[in-house]
């Protein structure tokens, strides 16, 4: 299978004032088109730098970064952010809905930072992504209006909207119990094999991670592991 993203001997250096901090050393990691993993890790071992690495919102001190085949470390940072808008989605422990906008417009917000007028076929896509997290009959709700787990949903088919290849989700169960963690991960597998989309979980949670088809593991800016179950 094709890659989706792949790192090449990616480091990553914070530097503050006199002060540097290294977080990533020498990663090589790539995941495959269609695939479904997680990253594991303890807490600052380097995984969130890892995942904004691969989806473009932060750029690597060394190494190279390919989105879909293309060296993103050395784009303008214009052609980063339409390539990352019809490629990449993301979905946060938080929501980041904005909370003026209705559930459908939310979910609509890619398509229209793209540059792109709403549509007919935009819109039923939009009602279609919404139907399949279960939030048909909420769509036109103030996002502001909605329960935890509605937004969280509206978050999901926010990702969605643009067809990305490959979806990167930060601690999605982080807020969540044991039984609305299962509903997150099943509703993941479902989008994962009825549309094809790569998924990249990062989570401190050992539930999601072994359901996974690959877990791979990074301990003090290194890989530690990386299984295919």
């Amino acid at each position: 299978m094709p890659e989706v993203v792949e790192l090449r001997k990616v480091g990553k250096v914070y530097v503050n004032g006199p002060v540097s901090t290294p977080v990533l050393f020498d990663v090589d990691l790539s995941f495959d088109e269609g695939s479904f993993n997680s990253i594991i890790g303890a807490s600052g071992s380097g995984k969130s730098t890892l995942l904004n690495i691969m989806g473009t919102l932060d750029r690597p001190t060394s190494g190279e970064v390919y989105v879909t085949g293309r060296r993103t470390d050395v784009m303008r940072k214009d052609e980063i952010a339409s390539l990352r808008n019809r490629t990449i989605g993301f979905i946060f422990q938080f929501h980041y809905l904005l909370p003026e906008f209705t559930a459908r417009e939310n979910v609509l917000m890619p398509h229209w930072i793209g540059g792109e007028r709403e549509v007919q076929a935009a819109s039923a896509k939009a009602d279609e992504l919404l139907d399949v997290v279960g939030l048909a009959k909420v769509k036109d709700n103030l996002s502001s209006r909605m329960s935890g787990g509605q937004q969280q949903r509206t978050a999901i088919a926010r990702a969605l909207m643009n067809d990305p290849k490959v979806v990167l989700a930060d601690e999605p169960t982080g807020n969540l119990d044991s039984d609305n963690t299962e509903s997150l991960y099943k509703m993941f597998r479902n989008i994962n094999e009825r549309f094809g989309t790569t998924f990249v979980v990062i989570t401190h949670d050992r539930r999601i991670a072994e359901k996974t088809d690959r877990i791979v593991g990074i301990k003090d800016g290194r890989i530690s592991m990386d299984v295919r179950v």
